[in-house]
């Protein structure tokens, strides 16, 4: 069975090697620039800007939900953007993505956000399935922009 839980500061290098696992599925091996120390800060620091979530069977992470919150404007209450869901290939099949899932609806509902939501890369069909049969619905109405490296830098310096 597993137990879905909080992350805690020993969590963080076993949910560092799963955002490796999980840049590697989603063929991107050297993308990932996090490190121990600023995963450390971002969950744990002064001013923690992420939460996490693992869940844990026979006292071993078989996954984890990385998530922040964000802000509906038109609803005037928060949301949850979930930025990472990961399992471990052994452990897909067993509800780890549902109960991980579940749990972040029940944060959701319980502090009386209007949302979940997550982006999934097009090609990702057993995730896109998995995401379907829970009745999650892709909002193809919206793209995805964002600005990154030199464009970045070229609009702040604006």
């Amino acid at each position: 069975m597993n137990t879905i839980r909080e992350a805690r500061p020993a969590d963080v290098p076993v949910i560092l090697q799963l955002i490796h696992d999980l840049a590697i599925y989603e063929r991107e091996p050297d993308a990932v620039k996090n490190t121990v120390t600023s995963l450390q800060d971002a969950l744990f620091g002064d001013r923690p800007t992420i939460y996490a979530h693992v869940a844990e069977a026979r006292g071993q992470v078989q996954g984890f939900a990385l998530w922040f919150l964000n802000y509906s404007t038109w609803e005037g209450v928060n949301g949850i953007y979930l930025e990472d869901l990961y399992v471990r290939p052994e452990a897909r099949g067993a509800g780890v993505g549902k109960a991980l899932l579940a749990n972040l609806a029940k944060i959701a509902t319980t502090r009386g956000y209007a949302r979940v939501e997550w982006s999934v890369l097009n090609w990702n069909e057993p995730s896109i399935r998995f995401y379907e049969s829970l009745g999650a619905r892709a909002q193809s109405e919206w793209s995805t922009f964002r600005l990154t490296g030199d464009a970045l830098a070229d609009v702040a310096a604006l």
